[in-house]
């Protein structure tokens, strides 16, 4: 599977599922991953990320910031 890219209040995250379980990178401005400083739940299923990550990343929001979305 690839991963799948998520803009999370500004922050570039792909997130790719390995076996029974999510991996989490973030993205920088080069395209370099690092692993997260998060993880996400193997239950989690694809189509609930993008809320799992709203949910987690609320206090991140801003006006300006676009909130939590899936990227092609």
């Amino acid at each position: 599977m690839h991963a799948l890219r998520f803009n999370v209040y500004g922050r570039i995250v792909a997130i790719e599922r390995r076996r029974d379980a999510w991996a989490v990178w973030l993205t920088g401005e080069d395209g370099k991953r690092r692993p997260a400083d998060f993880e996400v739940p193997d239950f989690i299923a694809e189509r609930e990320l993008c809320q799992y990550l709203a949910d987690l990343f609320h206090e991140a929001a801003t006006p300006t910031d676009g909130g939590v979305r899936r990227l092609p």
